[in-house]
């Protein structure tokens, strides 16, 4: 769908410069999602591999961050070790609801109630990102916490339209479990991409 070079703006690595790529095509359908244009995908959005990581070695970034819609709706088996092949780290972002084809550095699992995640997610990512629309997130948040490996860094954002709401729960409810951190969506703040 797009390609770009910004900072990380959410998650454990925020703050971070990364390349991100986002691929089209999302089944999990959150109400929510904030970047609805990438759910379909059309045949003039392809492009090569080659291509792709010309235009991240054209960057100054480590990281290249593969997120979407739902990147694992496609096989980034050849995209991971051709970047990884070009020294770079590869983050993905996924509701693993997908099997995990590919080879990465740091793997973002951000599951939704709309579609149940496969099981292998939680005992795989490093980084358990919940949004927090609602009051009952925060349940739902522990039960999944419970699934993962206790490597995982635990980590709550506030969904955006609700930001203003639901930081100051989210900000009570980890002063009391400081197994998990607040992410916000800095590149929101900032106005950056």
């Amino acid at each position: 769908m797009e390609s770009f070079y910004s900072i990380q703006g959410e998650g454990f690595h925020s703050g971070k410069p990364a390349y991100f790529i986002r691929l089209s095509g999302c089944d999990v359908n959150c109400h929510w999602c904030d970047v609805k244009e990438s759910w379909k995908i059309s045949k003039d959005q392809y492009m090569h591999i080659d291509d792709i990581v010309k235009k991240v070695s054209k960057s100054c970034a480590d990281i290249v961050v593969i997120t979407g819609g739902e990147p694992l709706m496609h096989d980034l088996t050849i995209l991971t070790k051709t970047l990884k092949d070009n020294d770079k780290k590869v983050h993905i972002e996924t509701s693993g609801t997908h099997s995990l084809k590919g080879d990465y550095d740091w793997i973002c699992f951000s599951p939704k109630k709309f579609k149940e995640p496969l099981e292998d997610f939680f005992s795989i990512s490093d980084e358990l990102k919940v949004i927090i629309y609602n009051r009952s997130d925060f349940k739902w948040a522990e039960e999944l916490s419970k699934k993962v490996s206790q490597k995982t860094e635990l980590i709550m954002q506030p969904e955006w339209s609700k930001e203003e709401l639901i930081s100051p729960l989210i900000l009570d409810y980890i002063k009391s479990n400081p197994k998990w951190r607040i992410s916000v969506q800095t590149h929101k703040y900032l106005n950056v991409q």
